[in-house]
């Protein structure tokens, strides 16, 4: 019997599929060996030599395996294939004490994948292992050395990554941009324009490049819009030049890993962690290949299916013929696919699935089939016409093929225009002048920062989920009703304080160059232990000399004129991690604490008479409404109290789905 080792329980079982009863396939549940938690598992003196443990939610899959690997003919390793696929592979090799044990990878979860993987063993890739280790040592570090002193010197209970840290910085950064942005005023014309012999109506822009220089001035004020409308009173419109001609739109490449985690969002406002469990679902259940990568590459098995769906579905004029892709991105692994459907013959509406999986599954189908379809072709038409010293310019399109727009719909207008000769004369209904003011730079939401820590060389495919939902659970940002991110206090002073102070973890140009480091340790042309000398002697010199620079006052205790109403001593404004709250001077003596004034409701706590409600959040980001005399009063609403009472129970009103109701579920104004 040979044992075949995956990492879940649900690839396990899709393997079993297609392999016959000479294997047992088993599940290690993920990583069977780490770091410990409650040290820093790391000797800095013989050159961070790690100390893994058998973590105790593992032992007992560990021991398992340690059974059925005595009695196997031959043990197979067939984690995944990036590094911590590599590494999980390697540490089930020392757990085990396996000697020789067969690697194997695959990118999907195909019968001849897996068999063609099962006869081209190979042995650990200790490059892959090495820089997968090098990472885990570094964020350790950083964790377990940092985390400390923001105790210390902030609030207990903060903690610090190495990327994580980046990605915060990002968010405050364009937070401070926003709030430093002065708008500015600009104005645009337009000219709602007749055809004379048909009466079409269309509309057609004054174009700033001829207004700033016709003119002589920029259109930045009403003024100025109300002195071209004068110089243009009693104008004649007339077609100086028509140009039409055939525009094509190229379909978009395969999915990579940062291209579906953004266009999910998008689309379905799935957060990036959501996107890569669905994906994993997807993967182990054989119906995507893997959903971790930054290639566009595409298989030529893949491409004959797509010619076959695409020509059996919509047509041979539909099939573009085998189509590439290059990747610019640097550092992706062209070994690697992009994601697409394992069997492209698979169409969506044959297949059961969870509504959400399905969705998933929908759109990573219609862009693979997509991309092997023909252009979109468009019949686009510019008119320029003068009046004056001004020129307008009208633009309009027609879809003349849909091409791939057939599966995987984009957004364009169409517009026709009339159809006008050169020197042809216009009528003119109406001139716009239109106010404008410029806009700040958006807030990052989910897809964008992903694109902007991609773009920055921050992090690799399979850790934008984690980096994301990190700075979510620490609560260094939240979500506004746009669901796009803002820093909360707390997260602004932590940032604040590492740019001050450690400028190095949170520049952006030494951590992509960091992450290069680690994907040359991983191609076998650096050794990972000078690597992290380089870093780590520079930063702990520095961590110790911040421990006697920074006081704790500098960044998170204000003093009040409040005194405490336990013990009469003054009252401190103290930053923790969920924000600003009251405590008394005399702590650990006195431990009184209160939220500030304006942040509570200005509502009396209907339970205990006492206490004042106040807006509070769960360690899941949920936020919810309770009495700020816990926990000598529980008093608590997920919902938000409006302030008055039901006419029939007593209880208070809260908002709800936008409509008021009564807090009692038991009254009958409560639906």
């Amino acid at each position: 019997m040979r044992l075949l080792i995956v990492e879940s329980p649900t690839k396990a079982a899709t393997l079993k599929q297609f392999l016959g009863k000479d294997y047992d396939v088993q599940s290690s549940f993920g990583h069977v060996r780490d770091l410990p938690k409650s040290k820093l598992g790391i000797d800095v003196e013989k050159d961070f030599e790690p100390s893994y443990v058998i973590p105790t939610k593992s032992r007992k899959a560990v021991n398992v395996l340690k059974k059925a690997a005595k009695e196997a003919t031959e043990v197979i390793l067939a984690t995944d294939e990036d590094r911590e696929g590599e590494a999980i592979a390697f540490h089930l090799k020392v757990a085990l004490e396996l000697d020789d044990p067969k690697r194997i990878v695959f990118h999907e979860i195909t019968k001849q994948a897996i068999q063609e993987a099962l006869e081209n063993p190979r042995s650990i890739n200790m490059d892959l292992v090495d820089a997968q280790q090098a990472r885990r040592i570094l964020d350790r570090l950083v964790g377990y050395k940092l985390s400390p002193f923001l105790w210390k010197k902030v609030a207990r209970g903060l903690s610090a990554g190495r990327v994580q840290s980046v990605a915060m910085r990002l968010i405050s950064e364009r937070e401070k941009e926003i709030a430093a942005f002065k708008p500015e005023e600009y104005w645009s014309i337009e000219a709602d324009l007749e055809q004379k012999t048909t009466k079409k109506e269309f509309t057609a822009q004054l174009t700033k490049e001829d207004a700033k220089a016709l003119a002589k001035m920029a259109i930045t004020s009403e003024k100025d819009a109300k002195a071209i409308l004068t110089n243009l009173k009693e104008a004649a419109y007339t077609v100086s030049n028509v140009e039409i001609k055939e525009g094509k739109r190229n379909p978009l490449p395969p999915f990579t890993t940062s291209t579906l985690q953004q266009t999910a969002w998008q689309q379905f406002k799935y957060p990036a962690r959501r996107t890569m469990q669905l994906a994993q679902k997807l993967y182990e259940t054989g119906l995507i290949t893997y959903h971790r990568t930054d290639s566009f590459n595409l298989s030529s098995l893949s491409l004959a299916a797509a010619e076959k769906v695409i020509t059996k579905n919509y047509g041979k004029e539909y099939w573009a013929g085998p189509r590439r892709f290059k990747n610019r991105s640097k550092g992706a692994q062209e070994a690697h696919e992009a994601i697409r459907p394992s069997d492209p013959a698979k169409v969506p509406s044959a297949i059961k699935l969870s509504p959400d999986q399905i969705k998933l599954y929908t759109l990573i189908w219609n862009r693979f089939t997509a991309s092997q379809m023909k252009e979109a072709v468009f019949n686009a038409t510019t008119i320029d016409i003068e009046a004056k010293s001004y020129t307008f310019r009208a633009t309009g399109q027609i879809l003349l093929f849909d091409g791939f727009l057939k599966v995987y719909p984009m957004r364009f207008e169409q517009a026709e225009l009339p159809e006008v000769k050169v020197e042809e004369t216009l009528t003119l209904n109406k001139l716009n002048p239109l106010q404008h003011f410029t806009q700040p730079p958006p807030r990052y939401n989910e897809a964008s920062l992903i694109k902007e820590l991609e773009s920055e060389g921050i992090g690799r495919p399979s850790t934008y989920a984690s980096i994301i939902s990190t700075i979510q659970d620490r609560n260094y940002v939240e979500k506004n009703d746009d669901k796009r991110f803002e820093p909360t206090e707390i997260g602004t002073t932590v940032n604040d304080l590492l740019v001050e102070h450690f400028p190095s973890i949170v520049d952006i140009k030494f951590t992509a160059t960091m992450e290069d480091d680690l994907d040359k340790v991983a191609e076998g042309t650096t050794e990972w232990v000078p690597m992290i000398q380089k870093f780590y002697d520079p930063f702990a010199k520095i961590l110790e000399e911040k421990y006697e620079e920074v006081e704790k006052s500098d960044v998170s205790v204000q003093e009040t004129d409040e005194k405490c109403p336990e013990c009469g001593k003054p009252l401190l404004i103290r930053l923790g991690r969920f924000g600003k709250f009251y405590a008394c001077s005399g702590f650990p003596e006195c431990k009184h604490t209160a939220p500030l004034k304006e942040n509570t409701l200005g509502i009396d706590c209907p339970k205990c008479k006492k206490g004042n409600l106040v807006a509070k959040r769960t360690k899941r980001r949920t936020t919810f409404y309770g009495c700020d005399k816990y926990p000598e009063c529980d008093f608590a609403l997920w919902d938000r109290p409006t302030g008055t009472k039901c006419k029939e129970c007593d209880s208070l009103l809260i908002e709800k789905n936008k409509k008021v109701q009564c807090s009692n579920s038991e009254c009958s104004s409560h639906k």
